[in-house]
């Protein structure tokens, strides 16, 4: 990964067909190193940022550089796929971004370089920047075609990528052991709740539950860590949304893609150099209550919009879904409360837990493992207050019985021996296929 050559590239230069080789193969490794990094500081040093520059130049500059050094075919040519990544790629993760096994890319140094892959986060030994200066290049010319910058006049940046990929960066001072880039990967091919039950994330009778939440119209909040794969499962539940409802889906980054004819989508926007222009998720919510929706999909709540979910939840938009961080579905909830007491809404705490109790009806926990593997771990419904505290009602659990040798996460699913109540509301929409698993 992330040093492997191109071996037309190869044959373009020498006149004739190479085989692919490993970096691992090449015997002095430090030498080539050595040659990349000389090379790209003359780039950086001229400050070459053009992106048309041909293989005929790329190979001159090469060739230049390894001037008395004793060079191989193979060895000339892997340092020349290595220079057309930076000048028309995106430098050292060209190969990272490439790579559809890769679901997240996490610059921390020049020398750290994680990847996410099977859901495993490991450094990549074989990736590297030659300097702090090297990464914000890379970092540059990533958002340059976004028209956004970044320097140390404004030191973060938050965007979305061309392929839908969303990328976050931090130079110093807010960064204190120098640049950091995270890149969490756009995936064409979105997991379906087939995808979800062959990796074990859930159970046939779990997944039967939740398409019949939805289809029941039911307010349905996600909840999760970084990472744990609640927008995917958002995805899924969003498919199952009836192809005669109008939706409006409110994201921070649009990741969602759903196959319904009537969807609309909204995206938030930051603020320009002034600091004006910006539209933020809360802004999005309200918009979209003037737009006659049957559904609403927010991407993440996370502040003053939980409110205005909650009013939509409660006036008639049934069947909304959201997701937003939490540790499990009792925190979720208090979240919630705690966002709209921080949003400086005039309301008693106890008003708020009633509006909360009348606005969601499921709270679904998804979980990374510390196997990498994501899992299910808890489907309840809300059933009312007791003593000023909001119910919860565990319908399916995952419960956690150890490590194996392996160190992978064991386990099991559990159908909890309680009817949710909503269960009579699925029966009156006529979803009458969920007997087996509830009985009459």
């Amino acid at each position: 990964m992330g040093k492997k050559f191109v071996d037309e590239f190869a044959a373009t230069m020498q006149g004739e067909q190479n085989s692919v080789t490993d970096y691992d193969a090449f015997s002095d490794k430090e030498l080539l190193e050595e040659l990349r990094n000389k090379i790209i500081q003359g780039l950086i040093d001229k400050h070459s940022n053009d992106n048309t520059m041909t293989t005929l130049a790329i190979r001159q500059e090469v060739d230049n550089a390894v001037v008395g050094y004793d060079l191989t075919i193979i060895e000339r040519s892997y340092l020349y796929n290595l220079i057309d990544n930076e000048v028309n790629g995106y430098g050292p993760i060209t190969e990272l971004l490439e790579d559809k096994d890769i679901t997240e890319i996490m610059v921390n140094g020049k020398d750290e370089v994680y990847i996410e892959l099977d859901g495993k986060i490991i450094k990549d030994e074989s990736v590297s920047f030659i300097n702090e200066e090297h990464i914000i290049r890379t970092i540059q010319r990533l958002i340059q075609p976004l028209g956004r910058t970044i320097d140390t006049s404004n030191p973060m940046v938050d965007a979305r990528l061309l392929d839908g990929s969303r990328l976050n960066a931090v130079l110093p001072p807010l960064s204190l052991k120098g640049p950091v880039l995270t890149i969490r990967k756009f995936k064409s091919e979105l997991a379906n709740i087939d995808d979800f039950l062959r990796n074990g994330a859930l159970t046939p009778y779990m997944a039967r539950f939740l398409e019949a939440c939805v289809k029941a119209k039911l307010n349905i909040l996600i909840c999760g860590g970084t990472g744990a794969g609640k927008t995917t499962l958002l995805n899924i539940l969003s498919s199952f949304i009836g192809e005669n409802e109008r939706i409006v889906t409110i994201e921070d980054a649009a990741e969602l893609t759903l196959h319904q004819n009537h969807v609309i989508s909204l995206e938030t926007r930051n603020a320009n150099y002034e600091g004006e222009g910006e539209v933020t998720i809360r802004d999005l919510v309200i918009n979209s209550l003037r737009m006659r929706p049957d559904r609403i999909v927010v991407g993440e709540v996370r502040g003053k919009e939980a409110f205005d979910m909650l009013q939509a939840m409660n006036t008639g938009h049934e069947g909304s879904i959201t997701t937003m961080h939490a540790n499990s579905p009792h925190d979720a909830l208090n979240r919630l409360e705690t966002m709209i007491l921080m949003a400086g809404m005039e309301i008693p705490v106890r008003a708020i837990r009633e509006y909360i109790e009348e606005a969601i009806d499921i709270v679904v926990q998804i979980e990374r493992l510390s196997d990498g593997h994501r899992r299910v771990t808890s489907i309840c419904e809300v059933t009312g207050i007791t003593g000023g505290t909001v119910n919860l009602k565990e319908v399916f659990a995952f419960h956690k019985q150890g490590l194996t040798e392996s160190l992978e996460v064991k386990g099991e699913f559990v159908l909890e021996p309680y009817v949710p109540v909503v269960y009579d509301k699925m029966k009156a929409m006529g979803i009458s296929d969920l007997e087996d698993i509830f009985g009459e």
